[in-house]
C-alpha cells in the first residue's frame, strides 16, 4: 500500500516536516538550526538534503549564515547526518544527480560544491566558481555535466561545468535580477524569470543567447515547467508582487492568470496527478488542480512554509 507524504521546509519555524497528504495532518516536525531553506530528495536512497541558509534573508546584515546541509532519513524520519560546507556559507540551490551526487551552491561565496559520496564523506570533494555574484539558484542538466547559475547581483546567467574546474564560465545577461529558472524538456532552452523588469526569457543553452522574451505580472520569483492536458509543455510563474500565478506557453505568451489568496513562496508538483502544492506566506500550503486551476485542499502549516515535495512511500 502506497502512502503520500508532503515533505515541507518551514523556514521561520526552523523545521523539516512531514504532513499526511490526504488529511493535511502534521505527523512530525524535525527541528533544525535556524532558517533552513531549499531541499532536494534522493529518490534512490530515500534521503532529503536540506540547506542551512542560516539567516532569514540576505538583507539581514552582520551574519554570514549557515554552512551545512542536513541529511534526513525519510523512512526513519530522523536527522541522521550533517554535511559541512565551511568555509563556504549560505547554501541555497541544491540538486542531486542520478548517481546520488549532491551539488550545493554557496550564495555567499558564489561557489558550486560537489559531494560525490555524501553518506560516506561529509565534506565536498570539488568546488567550482559560479562566474557571477550572489549566485542564488542553478539548473542542473540530467547528466550533471552542465549547470546554469542564476546570479542576482551581476544580473547574469552563467554556464558552468560542475565536474570540470578548468572550464571558464560563459555568461549572458537575461535581464535584471534573474532568479526563477527551469530547463526545457530537451535542455536546449533555459527559461528565466527576471524579477527586476517582470520578464520571462528563453536562453539558447548552446549559444548562451536570449532568443525570446515575454512580459510577466509583477515580481515573478519562480518559474516551473509542466505538461498540459493537451500534452504540450506549459510554464508557470509565481508572481509574488501581486499574489498571482500565470500560465505561459513555450512562446512566452500568457495564457491564464490565477488570483491567489496570499503571497506565494514556492511550488512543487504531484509526481502522478495533475496537481501542484503551493506554499503561501499566510502559513498555508494549498493544492491546486492543474486542469481547473481551482484549489482542492488547504493545509495549515507553521511559520513560512517553503520548499515542498510530495513523497510516495
Amino acid at each position: 500500500m502506497t502512502r503520500e507524504t508532503l515533505l515541507l521546509v518551514q523556514k521561520c519555524a526552523h523545521t523539516f516536516s512531514f504532513y499526511d497528504a490526504a488529511s493535511g495532518r502534521a505527523e512530525k516536525h524535525i527541528v533544525v538550526p535556524n532558517f533552513p531553506h531549499e531541499f532536494v530528495v534522493d529518490p534512490v536512497r530515500q534521503l532529503a538534503y536540506v540547506g542551512h541558509y542560516g539567516i532569514e534573508t540576505a538583507s539581514h546584515l552582520g551574519d554570514e549564515g549557515g554552512h551545512s546541509v542536513f541529511v534526513i532519513d525519510l523512512q526513519r524520519r530522523e536527522h541522521v547526518k550533517t554535511l559541512n560546507l565551511w568555509p563556504f556559507y549560505r547554501p541555497h540551490g541544491l540538486a542531486v544527480d542520478g548517481r546520488g551526487r549532491l551539488f550545493a551552491m554557496s550564495e555567499a561565496h558564489n561557489v558550486l560544491l560537489r559531494f560525490s559520496e555524501p553518506l560516506q564523506r561529509q565534506v565536498p570533494d570539488l568546488a567550482v566558481p559560479s562566474g557571477g555574484y550572489k549566485t542564488h539558484l542553478f539548473a542542473l542538466t540530467r547528466d550533471a555535466e552542465t549547470a546554469y547559475a542564476l546570479n542576482l547581483l551581476s544580473n547574469t546567467v552563467t554556464k558552468i561545468r560542475p565536474n570540470d574546474p578548468t572550464f571558464t564560465p560563459v555568461a549572458v545577461v537575461p535581464g535584471p535580477v534573474p532568479e526563477g529558472n527551469v530547463l526545457s524538456a530537451d535542455e536546449s532552452l533555459l527559461y528565466v524569470a527576471n524579477r527586476g523588469d517582470d520578464t520571462l526569457v528563453a536562453i539558447d543553452t548552446a549559444r548562451m543567447a536570449v532568443v525570446a522574451s515575454g512580459k510577466t505580472r509583477r515580481d515573478p520569483n519562480r518559474v516551473y515547467r509542466y505538461v498540459g492536458s493537451d500534452g504540450q509543455d506549459r510554464l508557470l510563474t509565481t508572481n509574488s508582487g501581486e499574489q498571482s500565478l500565470s500560465v505561459f506557453g513555450t512562446d512566452l505568451k500568457e495564457q491564464r492568470c490565477v488570483e491567489l489568496p496570499a503571497s506565494p513562496l514556492a511550488l512543487s508538483f504531484h509526481p502522478k496527478e495533475r496537481a501542484a502544492y503551493i506554499s503561501f506566506q499566510d502559513e498555508k500550503v494549498r493544492r491546486l488542480n492543474l486542469d481547473s486551476f481551482a484549489f482542492e485542499q488547504e493545509i495549515a502549516t507553521l511559520r513560512e512554509p517553503d520548499s515542498s515535495y510530495l513523497w510516495i512511500a
